[in-house]
């Protein structure tokens, strides 16, 4: 949106205390006061949109450092994918090489600098007087949007710190900066879901002008009101016993005991969502043949503000995600780095929704399901749109959200794009058309595979196309999944449950639920639905965490195939072992990150996480 893409001049650290003197930072329009910014219908909204120039680069997966905003570890930092940068930030989490003074990625100081921006504009926006520019109704939309901010950058900070201090107002220079201290999770939670219903009342439900695009609404609202009463439920955060004894300096303790009601309060937060998304006219997506499953799903994330997205973070012409993505065989193709695991393909469902590998041999050959119809031997017969006679047989008859969301050897990539459109399968083995070449230092894909989901089909790298990109923050199809995992921890596998799994798995044709499932065995197959449906959106990296089970899936060897042995071809059977890409490192202490240090340092009354 227009108003967003504006970058506001004004900077401000958080815990910074309030000027007493009458100027702010010096600006191209000279100096200015706040009482001249908030009078001003022009400056009042551009300091507002420069608080949602802090919203997390989330699109961008491989750090850059150029952007002071922070962006996305986390897809790295999980079983989902490896990124092919020994830089990335993510490297150090998988190494277990980080500590409190090792920060690329700072969310405290980024979230707590917004939260400042959303107090000094909610304490000033009154100054404004109404007007044909910005009528009362206008000024209370703004209000809405700050405290939904507020809210979102608080949330931003407990899901990766836990407990963390509350600031719903400006602190000025004469206060004691020692009173400002961790407050419990249950707090910290309460807080977040509370503004997002002090916001409500401001917001517009639905966004429809163009212009107003990535804005706050009542509906992203309640949407992120649904996730951090999930959050509040689940495992980490609820009656945690590692957490048990974990206190301030004071003998507060700072999580809970356990409440399994928190179950059904998370439950009736996402219907609520839902059911006011879809009175609103939100739906899950379908392409312009709803037959067709693979674009149904892939469209969801680069079909920008469709009828299923609540919130985004708009980008301009992104070239991070594509460019990563993108094979070496397209000309001009530099960084093909953003591989998923092997991990992750297996997991993938048959297209006759049986689970192809239900294990490993101690060699880590897998142990296939007969029922399936899986084989990793022999080749494909048979030519799809998705790929060439001739591809391996483990990629065929797949979840089509396999199709949408992994690029994969023998895959018919960009085949129909108008620009430089190609007609050679995708070759990932060492010294194949997309794979590593003779030069040990170059940038491949490391597992075999490459992303496809989130990335753009138009997408030219050399020369460089420009593709718009929004990142997905709240969608419908989240919330149906939220929405069934918290009811049936409340209430078992109900009707609804199913329900709403099987919305989900019927938009990309794959067979319903079978019925009776116990709630241990609903649970695994909700945990599962939300590992395929929200691959690469980072919420696996926060699924693990909250259901405490990371150090498992996170405290092992990530594989993917055989790419560096030269001397392959696509019937190759070497090629297609499981290979060991990373040893990965997870420690309990790496459930929350620790507090960077230079906080510590500045305060003594907040106590470090648990191990760091």
């Amino acid at each position: 949106m227009r108003s967003i893409l504006i970058l506001f001049f004004v900077s401000i650290i958080i815990f910074t205390p309030s000027c007493k003197k009458d100027y702010l930072n010096k600006t191209p329009d000279g100096d200015l006061t706040l009482e001249q910014i908030f009078t001003s219908p022009v400056y009042a909204p551009q300091f507002l949109s420069n608080i949602y120039t802090h919203i997390p680069l989330e699109l961008s997966m491989v750090d850059d450092p150029s952007q002071p905003t922070v962006s996305n570890v986390y897809n790295g930092a999980s079983d989902d994918i490896e990124v092919g940068y020994d830089g990335n930030f993510s490297k150090f989490f998988n190494e277990g090489n980080w500590n409190p003074t090792l920060y690329k990625q700072d969310v405290w100081t980024n979230s707590y600098n917004a939260i400042r921006k959303t107090n000094l504009f909610l304490e000033n926006i009154d100054k404004l007087v109404p007007s044909a520019i910005a009528d009362q109704g206008t000024i209370n939309r703004w209000k809405g949007e700050a405290i939904f901010l507020r809210a979102f950058f608080h949330f931003m900070l407990a899901r990766v710190y836990g407990p963390v201090p509350i600031i719903d107002r400006t602190i000025n220079l004469d206060e004691d900066f020692l009173a400002f201290k961790r407050q419990p999770i249950n707090k910290c939670v309460d807080f977040i879901a509370s503004e997002c219903d002090k916001a409500l009342p401001f917001l517009d439900t639905r966004i429809t002008s163009a212009n107003d695009y990535g804005r706050a609404t009542k509906i992203a609202a309640l949407a992120l009101k649904a996730r951090v009463l999930l959050y509040m439920a689940s495992p980490l955060w609820n009656g945690n016993p590692d957490y048990s004894n974990f206190k301030d300096n004071e003998g507060v303790r700072l999580f809970p005991d356990a409440d399994p009601s928190r179950w059904q309060t998370a439950a009736t937060a996402a219907k609520a969502c839902i059911d006011q998304a879809e009175a609103a006219g939100h739906k899950l997506y379908r392409s312009a043949n709803p037959n067709d499953y693979i674009k149904n799903y892939q469209e969801i994330f680069y079909k920008n503000f469709n009828d299923e997205v609540f919130f985004t973070r708009n980008g301009s012409e992104d070239y991070n995600i594509n460019a990563y993505s993108e094979p070496r065989g397209f000309f001009g193709a530099f960084w093909p780095i953003l591989a998923p695991t092997q991990d992750l393909v297996d997991d993938y469902e048959m297209a006759n929704g049986t689970q192809p590998i239900t294990g490993y041999n101690a060699d880590m050959t897998p142990i296939i399901n007969p029922a399936s119809g899986y084989t990793e031997s022999g080749q494909a017969a048979t030519e799809t749109n998705e790929y060439v006679t001739g591809t391996r047989n483990m990629y065929v008859n797949r979840d089509p959200r396999f199709y949408a969301s992994i690029r994969f050897t023998g895959m018919k990539d960009k085949w129909t794009r108008a620009v430089s459109p190609r007609t050679t399968p995708l070759q990932f083995w060492k010294l194949g058309l997309d794979g590593r070449t003779s030069n040990s230092s170059d940038f491949y894909s490391r597992t075999g595979y490459l992303l496809k989901k989130l990335t753009h089909p138009d997408f030219v790298m050399n020369p460089k196309s420009a593709i718009k990109h929004s990142w997905i923050f709240f969608r419908l199809g989240e919330q149906y999944l939220n929405y069934a995992e918290a009811l049936n921890e409340s209430q078992g596998p109900v009707s609804d449950v199913y329900k709403y799994v099987n919305l989900i798995r019927a938009r990309v044709g794959m067979p319903a639920l079978p019925a009776g499932l116990s709630v241990t065995e609903m649970r695994d197959r909700i945990r599962h639905e939300r590992r395929i449906e929200l691959a690469f959106e980072t919420h696996r990296y926060f699924d693990t965490h909250r259901w405490k089970i990371a150090e498992v899936t996170d405290n092992k060897s990530i594989y993917g195939l055989d790419v560096n042995t030269s001397g392959y071809n696509m019937s190759s059977d070497a090629f297609y072992k499981r290979t060991v890409v990373e040893n990965r490192v997870f420690q309990k202490k790496h459930y929350l990150w620790p507090i960077p240090q230079k906080e510590l340092d500045k305060n003594h009354t907040i106590v470090q996480n648990p191990g760091w």
